[in-house]
């Protein structure tokens, strides 16, 4: 275990730093303008405790590098603390047991002491603390108990919308009377911040912040997708779709398999990921044989990965916020069909990717598949006006300003 010193005293950083590539962390470089100068040195921990490794949970750990970078004394506070491995991010291993929901909410309840003095113990070790990040419901509620001579600045991270039960009766108020403690709350997307708002609380606390993306270090890769295509045994004249996912019975990939049965042998489809639902899907798949193949997780090299595809096939959940698959894959030069608006809106738009209708209808993903596949021209124009449109709204040096902004960095 190697010691970062923060503040006088070792912080402990998981694994051998540096001596694997990022470690499954997408390329960022944060490089863009230079260190932030400040005021004084700042701790901001981030506090993210969760039983998934999904995209917002590894988001907050790019982000933090980014901040750290800077010049901000940073700590991910977390129950996976592998999840910062290749980083030199401390960590602090919390444990408060599962997110927040219907189902865990009365067990959540029994234990709220137990739970706010653990917390509380955690922010102790790591004092002064200058300000928290707070990415899930339980550590927001939590959190908004404590002084603020323990917390410091409160900021939510909202990486996707606010689910229905909390936008309505005691719920809702809850929601709204914790987010009176919070300096502000950031949202991923409009759509993210809309719900937010329709949760009860006031529109100039919320702030859209898109993800943070080093859209310089994402370029299409020609050898890669010689490569890659190669390993997979196509040449130019398939059309090779992607799908990279968490393998969950809520992401709607059953969708985008079920569509092969429409499709002519021109069409391979590659499933890029991991999860419970891994041997459910490939039984789904096994009636196509090898016009479905499955790959490993592509985090940390998804730029290489989406260079050997023509196309992404995206199939949400119901609350999805911003997906990065969506914003890398477009500044590969992609164009992305969606099975539903979740989390593509605002991203594919027409003229650089298709949202089909009916949504999460196979027959219909088929179509505006097949339709790209007999168009190469269409299929490259729309690329091009999708990197396009993600270079001009994802610059991370103006991601980066306004999340110190919101933290209370002095520059």
């Amino acid at each position: 275990m190697i010691g970062a010193v923060m503040r006088g005293r070792a912080l402990p950083v998981l694994g051998p730093v540096q001596a694997q590539e990022r470690c499954r962390g997408l390329p960022v470089s944060f490089g863009g303008s230079g260190p932030a100068t400040l005021s004084s040195e700042m701790r901001i921990a981030s506090i993210q405790t969760s039983a998934e490794r999904g995209g917002a949970e590894y988001a907050n750990v790019d982000l933090l590098r980014a901040l750290q970078a800077r010049g901000l004394d940073v700590v991910l506070v977390t129950n996976i603390p592998d999840i910062a491995t290749g980083t030199q991010i401390p960590v602090e291993r919390l444990e408060l047991g599962p997110k927040l929901s219907r189902r865990s909410a009365l067990r959540i309840l029994i234990r709220w002491p137990a739970l706010l003095l653990r917390l509380a113990g955690a922010l102790r070790k790591l004092a002064p603390i200058d300000g928290v990040m707070l990415h899930f419901k339980k550590e927001q509620l939590l959190c908004s108990l404590l002084p603020r001579s323990l917390v410091g600045r409160i900021v939510w991270m909202e990486w996707g919308p606010v689910p229905p039960p909390m936008r309505q009766g005691p719920a809702r108020a809850l929601y709204a009377l914790a987010a009176r403690r919070a300096e502000a709350i950031v949202a991923v997307s409009p759509g993210t911040a809309a719900t937010v708002r329709a949760a009860g609380v006031p529109a100039e606390k919320v702030h859209v912040v898109p993800n943070l993306v080093e859209v310089s270090d994402i370029t299409p890769d020609p050898d890669a997708r010689r490569r890659l295509r190669d390993s997979w045994g196509v040449g130019a004249e398939t059309l090779v779709v992607g799908c990279v996912s968490r393998f969950q019975r809520r992401k709607r990939n059953d969708v985008v398999i079920d569509a092969m049965r429409h499709l002519s042998e021109g069409v391979l489809l590659v499933m890029a990921g991991e999860g419970e639902e891994e041997e459910a899907l490939r039984e789904r798949a096994a009636p196509y044989g090898g016009r479905v193949r499955f790959v490993p997780n592509v985090r940390g090299h998804a730029a290489e990965f989406l260079s050997a595809c023509d196309t992404l096939a995206f199939a949400p959940s119901p609350t999805e916020g911003e997906p990065r698959i969506i914003v890398l894959a477009q500044l590969v030069g992609l164009p992305v069909i969606a099975t539903a608006a979740e989390g593509a809106e605002g991203l594919v738009e027409p003229g650089n990717g298709t949202i089909i209708s009916p949504e999460h209808d196979p027959s219909a993903l088929a179509a505006a598949i097949e339709s790209y596949r007999s168009d190469p021209a269409r299929r490259k124009a729309e690329g091009a006006r999708a990197r396009a449109g993600r270079l001009q709204s994802h610059d991370p040096d103006r991601t980066i300003a306004a999340i110190e902004r919101l933290l209370g960095v002095s520059v």
